[in-house]
Parts: C-alpha cells; structure tokens; sequence
C-alpha cells in the first residue's frame, strides 16, 4: 500500500460539519460559488430540474397557444370584413334616406292615397262584388268620402264661429284672472311689474314682427303645399280604388317566377298591416272622443264637439295626438269654466289616455301592429323632427311596415316558409307573353314555373 502522509491525507471533519483545520468553505477561495461564478444548486433541489430565482414568481396567466396568432389574425379579419360591410350599409342607407327627401314631395301623396285606399277599399269591394264597375265604384266611395268629410266640417264650423266670440271674451277675463292672482300671495306683483311685464312681451312681438311674417308667410306656403299633396292624394286614391286588384299581380309580374311568391305574400301582409292600424287607431279615436267628449258635455265646458272631433282625429297620431287634444280640452275649460272644472277635465283625460294606453293599445297592437310602446314613442319622435305633423302622422304605419318587412325576411332565412297561407297555399306567377296573373296552389304541389 502507498504510504499516505499527513499532508496529503485528508482529514475527516467535525461533529459539526466544519473541516478538522478549522478552515470554513468560504474561507477558500477556490471553493466559494461566489467567486468562482459557478451557480451550485440549493439545499432541498433535484439535480436535473429548473431551479426558480425568488424574482421570477410564476402567475395564473396560461401559457399562450400556437394557435392564438392564427385565431388572432382570423378574428382581425372577420371584424374588419363585418366593419366594412356595416358601413357599406349605413352608406346605403344614408343615400336612399337622401333619395327619398328629395322624392318626399312626389312620394307624400303616394303614401297618403294609399292610407285613403285603406280606409275606402271595404265599401268600394261591396260595390264591385255587387256588379258595379270599377270606375265607377271607385268615383262614388270617393264621393262618399268628401260628402262625408265636408258634412262633418259643416256642422262643426258654425258652432266655432258662434261660439269664438264668446271664447275670445271669457279669455281676456281669464288672463284678467291671472293678473289679480300673481298680484296676490305669494308672488304680490304689483300692477306696475305685471303691465312691464306684458309691455315688454308687446315690444318683443313688435320687434320681431318682420320674423313673425316671414312664419305667416311660411305656414300659408305649408297649408297651400297641404293642400295641393290632398288633392293629388285623392286623385290616387281613385285609382287605387279602381286597380287595386291589379298592383299586386303587375308588381309581382316584374320580378320573375321565383320572388313572386314572396312579393305576393309580403304585399298582402303590409296591406293587411295598414288596414289593421288604421282601423285600431280609429276604435281608439272614437273611445277617446266619445269619453271626454262626454265629460265635457257634463261639465258644460263650449266646443264640445270640435273639441271631440280633434280628439278622434289626434288619436291617428299616437301619444302626441292624445296629449295636444286633451291640452286643448283643458285649456278651454281652464279659460272658460275656472280652475276646478280645468282640474276635471284633465283628470277625466289622464284617466281615458290611461286606459286607452294601459287596455286597449296592447290588445289591439298585440293583434295586429305588434308593436313595443318604445319603438312607437321613438318612430313617432324620429318622424316628428324629420318631417313635422306629417311625420308624426306617419312614423306609426312606416315603423309597421318595416317591422313586417323584417320579420319577413328572418321567417325565410329561418326556413318558415312565410309565403304559404294559412290554409297551406301560396301564391304563383302564371301566364304567357299576353299576360299573366297570380293563381293560388298548395305549397307541397311543384310550381312549374320554377
């Protein structure tokens, strides 16, 4: 065996761990991790595994997938392809709205003439059914129509006439009454401050009188342009009267065998909707004339009947036809019979619009219009600022008709089939070059056309 000496034997440590010479790791050099930059693993650690630094704490965050660039990307290029066809759409929607302004004038009395026909088509359908020629069915339900018209203002202009003078009278001591009450507690006006007061809203009109001209001017315009789309809107009518049948197979007859069925079906159905509303809005006309009229009737309130006949006709424009004819009704009492009948009269309104509102309206829109109380107060707000009374007059019948355009359309990307009638026809294009009609068929039959 080789003699092994001292200095080269190595010496067994401590109890304590320390070197038999006393020396501590760190006191040499050579074997320090310090400084030797030599990264030695913890107590505890497991050759072969990653050690953590105590700055690099691991997080919940998942590590990212191979598959998020490539989900990314195609997620940016479907937004961006629905971004472009979103504005293409509003585009073409602000181009058509422009369009159509421009059309307004022609395009108000189509309208107009076709809620006439609407209103006229029953009696003008009893009269051809019973043989009557379709001219002349139509000149006399449109005669009908102004005879009655005209009767109604007849009996109701004279009762305005007698009675305006009356009215001016009990106005000017109603406002007399206002004096004396903002002269007393708790405003104590003086005489002094309320005439300053009235001069100065005198020198205001005074002031303005070339403006208030110039809207005389413009509101004479308006009635005359009024007056001239009723008169082309009555020209219309007639003809709808008289060719009614015919439009719906000419227009489908214009699109080809295939959208036939739809044209058909979609026409009918708008026209069912506009009959609906406008005879729901006429039941609900006639409840609220009736009514308030009624309750002015009782408390002796003048212009009972304008009063009701404004109301009836207000009713044609939902919530804010109800509102200005019972302000109307209020006013009247409040000038003519005192504060407590004008306190009556608005209670008996509130209470009528209320059940009107709260019983009525949902029944019958339940049955026919479909309509959310939101979207008519929004269409009638939209076509009030777009196109004043008359907008308001339309915004109800266009929103409804936009809303079975819509829901037509989803029925057939739903597979419904909302061309088929309830007794399981639907409507087809047949004919030659002489001429061509729509025919009914059952839905499970082949169309030949096709």
């Amino acid at each position: 065996m080789p003699d092994q000496s001292p200095a080269s034997r190595p010496e067994a440590p401590s109890d304590d761990g320390t070197p038999a010479d006393g020396r501590t790791p760190s006191d040499d050099g050579a074997t320090g991790p310090e400084s030797s930059g030599a990264t030695s693993p913890g107590a505890g650690s497991t050759p072969g595994k990653p050690t953590h630094d105590d700055a690099m704490v691991p997080t919940r965050s998942p590590a990212p997938s191979p598959e998020r660039s490539r989900r990314f990307q195609a997620a940016a290029r479907v937004l961006a392809i629905g971004s472009g066809e979103l504005v293409l759409v509003v585009l073409a929607l602000i181009i058509i709205g422009y369009v159509l302004g421009k059309l307004w004038v022609v395009l108000l009395p189509v309208v107009l003439a076709l809620l006439f026909t609407t209103v006229l088509w029953p009696l003008a359908r009893f009269l051809r059914k019973h043989s009557w020629p379709p001219a002349l069915a139509a000149l006399v339900t449109l005669l009908l129509f102004l005879a009655a018209f005209g009767g109604i203002v007849a009996w109701i202009a004279p009762q305005v006439v007698n009675q305006v003078e009356d009215l001016a009278d009990q106005f000017s001591a109603g406002l007399q009454e206002v004096q004396n009450w903002l002269a007393g507690p708790p405003f104590n006006l003086g005489d002094g401050q309320v005439d300053s007061a009235i001069d100065s809203v005198i020198n205001q009109v005074q002031s303005n009188a070339q403006n208030i001209a110039g809207y005389a001017y413009t509101t004479a315009t308006t009635i005359g342009s009024i007056v001239v789309n009723l008169v082309l809107a009555l020209v219309l009518t007639f003809f709808y009267l008289k060719d009614g049948p015919r439009w719906v197979p000419w227009l489908a007859a214009q699109t080809g065998p295939k959208a036939a069925p739809h044209v058909a079906a979609l026409s009918l159905k708008t026209w069912k909707t506009l009959s609906e509303f406008i005879r729901q809005q006429a039941l609900v006309g006639f409840v609220d004339a009736f009514f308030i009229g009624l309750g002015l009737l009782v408390l002796g309130v003048p212009l009972v009947l304008p009063l009701a006949v404004l109301t009836f006709f207000g009713a044609f424009v939902p919530i804010i036809g109800a509102f200005v004819a019972g302000a109307f009704a209020v006013l009247i009492a409040l000038v003519t019979n005192g504060f407590t009948t004008a306190l009556i009269v608005l209670a008996i309104v509130i209470v009528v619009q209320q059940i009107e509102g709260n019983v009525l309206q949902p029944i019958l829109q339940g049955r026919g219009l479909n309509l959310h109380a939101a979207v008519v107060i929004l269409a009638v707000t939209a076509g009030t600022s777009l196109a004043g009374i008359i907008g308001a007059f339309l915004a109800v019948p266009v929103a409804a008709l936009i809303a079975v355009a819509y829901r037509y359309g989803r029925d057939v990307l739903d597979g419904m089939s909302p061309e088929v009638e309830p007794d399981g026809t639907r409507r087809v294009l047949s004919g030659d070059v002489s001429g061509s009609e729509l025919v009914s068929e059952h839905a499970e039959e082949p169309n030949p056309l096709r």
